[in-house]
């Protein structure tokens, strides 16, 4: 079906709306749900074709809950939404699509009742008809991780295996999946995304795991996963053995007590975040070990093709030059993204040392970390920043190490609700001045000054932000 963007020849019972051309009316109805794109097509014979002709589709679940949305929302609420999106998608595929080809369709649904009994086929045979190309999938869930039982996770699995091995075919178009509550204990989920999703580039794995702190293995060479993403996931360990295209890996929240992560063969690997409420208890994974040299080593393997590289929450007082331990073994990242954290929410007390351990500030001989390669380090930013020694040092050993160092931005700190809450003062008025971020041109040049001497051809730029 091709667009209307010739001349509309005016009738009398046309409104100017309506006269607009095929091209213009669809960037129009692509921003409203597919309810209200579906509503719009039935007023009027000039506006029917329309939604037919989408290119890109969004159907989300959770557009169907009630306004404003229930909190919590039960599972009556899912059904419900799930009903109604239900007939909104059976509503739109009901008229033929032969000659229109949707390049992506993103779904996001619950599998609740047996309305999967009909959305399954609709994308089934979307799917095996070509007019879908791309499927982004997410087979959402309401529960809090915490309220989550192993059990309840289990049967989370076999409603999703279900829905797969009674529509295989959703699986070849199938370029991104969300899964969320699933334990994978009792179901083989590498066959299924490393096997069947042949597409596969894009896998986020919320609160998911393989049952009893059982490790995960990825050994998968012909995958065409580029993007990882795990939340709460409480894998005894990550092994990835083979992901050949793999670009981003993200990790946030790990609670196991041994190493999470290890890498085997991912040699595209650029970015890699690792979040994590480690307490002192936990084993193979000290941090007290990043202090020490040997550990520079261990990470040129996996770190070599990092573009950017994130430290965030990291404490005011402690010395911060053993982060060129990690820029040695990452040579080929090019912004360097630091935060540093203050807060007087968080109390450092005898409770707290006993969970999270002491806190130490090591020192170090800068000489140590010097080795032959040359950096590509472009940019790096400090969120927090203020003219402390231990902040001045690293910079300093940042520039002269990094021969291509074109921008350094300096930034305040973000903004805490926590602290806010406590009526906790402004650091201008509870800190020593080189512990609060430089206002006014007066007190930046003071720090420029501070952190280019000895440097008097520094070329880099040094920008202070928000």
């Amino acid at each position: 079906m091709e667009l209307n963007n010739g001349y509309i020849q005016k009738s009398d019972d046309e409104d100017r709306l309506s006269m607009l051309t095929d091209d213009v009316l669809l960037s129009i109805l692509e921003r409203v749900d597919i309810t209200t794109a579906t509503r719009t097509s039935v007023l009027s014979t000039r506006w029917k074709h329309l939604p037919w002709l989408f290119r890109e589709l969004t159907i989300d679940v959770r557009e169907f809950l009630s306004v404003p949305p229930p909190n919590p929302i039960e599972v009556g609420h899912m059904d419900e939404a799930m009903a109604s999106l239900t007939k909104a998608a059976t509503s739109f595929w009901a008229t033929t699509r032969s000659e229109a080809t949707i390049t992506r369709l993103q779904l996001k649904l619950y599998l609740v009742n047996t309305y999967s009994d009909v959305i399954g086929p609709l994308v089934s045979q979307a799917t095996e008809t070509g007019t879908l190309q791309d499927l982004d999938l997410a087979i959402l869930d309401e529960k809090e991780p915490d309220d989550c039982y192993e059990e309840e996770m289990r049967q989370q699995a076999r409603t999703v295996d279900g829905f797969f091995s009674a529509y295989p075919s959703v699986l070849r178009c199938l370029s991104k999946l969300e899964l969320y509550n699933v334990c994978f204990a009792e179901w083989d989920l590498h066959h299924l995304l490393f096997d069947c999703c042949k597409q596969l580039q894009h896998l986020s794995l919320c609160n998911c795991d393989a049952g009893g702190l059982s490790p995960w293995k990825i050994q998968a060479p012909d995958s065409k996963l580029s993007l990882l993403e795990l939340d709460f996931c409480c894998l005894g360990k990550l092994e990835v053995l083979c992901l050949p295209k793999l670009e981003k890996l993200r990790w946030d929240t790990w609670m196991f007590p041994l190493t999470p992560l290890s890498f085997g063969v991912a040699p595209f690997l650029k970015e890699l975040n690792l979040i994590c409420g480690a307490s002192v208890h936990h084993q193979g994974f000290d941090l007290s070990k990043l202090w020490i040299k040997p550990e520079g080593k261990l990470l040129c393997a996996a770190f070599k093709k990092l573009r950017k590289l994130s430290l965030h929450g990291i404490f005011v007082e402690f010395d911060l030059l053993w982060m060129m331990v990690l820029l040695e073994g990452a040579p080929s990242v090019e912004i360097f993204d630091i935060e540093i954290w203050e807060h007087p929410c968080v109390v450092d007390t005898e409770g707290r040392r006993k969970t999270y351990g002491e806190r130490t500030n090591p020192s170090w001989n800068i000489a140590e970390f010097k080795s032959c390669k040359e950096w590509l380090l472009k940019e790096v930013q400090v969120t927090g920043f203020s003219p402390m020694e231990q902040q001045l040092a690293l910079l300093r050993a940042v520039m002269q190490r990094a021969s291509n160092l074109q921008t350094i931005v300096l930034k305040h700190y973000q903004p805490c609700d926590y602290c806010d809450e406590i009526g906790a003062l402004p650091r201008c008025e509870r800190l020593p001045p080189e512990r609060v971020f430089p206002k006014g041109k007066g007190e930046q040049d003071a720090a420029v000054e501070q952190l280019i001497r000895d440097m008097p051809d520094c070329n880099v730029q040094i920008i202070f932000g928000n």
